[in-house]
């Protein structure tokens, strides 16, 4: 049966908890890649950048194609679902590293600072600055090739660190500082809603969960996505969906099980008022 491919970290030679892979040799090694396609859907268990330096092309995350060119920098999370272009003929790095090793080397506030690593509902993946990719990747060339490599691991987290600090900079007004308890508090409820959103989808359920009403959950999730609460599971569910239709062979009526609904016709109703579309015109679309 075919499913979404889970992908978990190695790394060459099993040493470190990051790697940086020039994309010009890793494009050539993916006929030999035998474990999933990589020009497929593939579930992520690390962080990834995907550094353009020459040449452009479109790289697909949770199903939505971007354009990437030189300058680009796509900022892929810890869970989401990801493939690159078939023939793809663009040059850069893929930047690839654990969550143990984002734990163990970023601190505390920095983590918090960089919205992508575990909020990427808020800011979109992909960022231009040719300049700033230029240093970043120059000084992380550099350290790799140094053949000592006393406290490695520190100064390629440091490297990884700023870098993406600088990135977040750039969106600072896009970024939610202005209450810190509510932006703690929509955080939660993110979470929560991607640990329960085939459990429920009522707004009530997930507020109870965070012991406060539902007119306040509706106020912070605005605060933060300018939609609704009940808007942001639904977008979820149907992420979720998206991804079970375009990525495994399931049936719709077990698909629409999976993910809660206990009749195909409302999961069909459902996805075609959130979608404009059939699951099956979708299914059809994209593949």
């Amino acid at each position: 049966m075919k499913t979404i491919p889970d992908i978990s970290f190695q790394d060459a030679d099993n040493k470190h908890s990051f790697e940086c892979l020039n994309l010009t040799k890793f494009f050539a090694r993916i006929p030999e890649i035998t474990d999933h396609n990589p020009t497929q859907p593939h579930r992520i268990h690390f962080f990834a950048l995907l550094i353009v330096t020459d040449g452009n092309g479109t790289h697909q995350v949770d199903l939505k194609d971007y354009t990437v060119q030189k300058g680009s920098v796509l900022k892929l999370a810890k869970g989401q679902v990801h493939a690159f272009q078939k023939n793809a003929a663009y040059k850069g790095f893929l930047v690839l590293f654990t969550e143990n090793f984002v734990m163990n080397h970023f601190s505390k506030s920095s983590i918090n600072m960089i919205s992508h690593l575990y909020n990427y509902h808020i800011t979109s993946p992909i960022s231009e600055n040719e300049a700033l990719n230029h240093s970043f990747i120059q000084e992380l060339t550099e350290e790799l090739r140094n053949s000592n490599d006393y406290a490695r691991n520190n100064i390629v987290a440091s490297l990884i660190n700023l870098y993406l600090l600088r990135l977040e900079r750039e969106f600072d007004q896009q970024l939610p500082h202005n209450n810190a308890k509510n932006y703690t508090i929509f955080i939660a409820f993110k979470n929560l809603v991607e640990q329960n959103y085939a459990t429920t989808r009522n707004v009530k359920d997930y507020a109870e969960m965070l012991t406060i009403t539902t007119k306040h959950l509706n106020e912070i999730v605005k605060e933060f996505t300018l939609d609704t609460a009940k808007t942001f599971i639904d977008g979820y569910v149907i992420l979720e969906a998206k991804r079970s239709i375009v990525s495994t062979d399931n049936g719709f009526k077990e698909i629409a099980y999976e993910i809660g609904f206990d009749e195909l016709t409302n999961f069909t109703k459902f996805f075609k008022k959130n979608t404009g579309v059939s699951p099956k015109t979708f299914r059809t679309s994209v593949i």
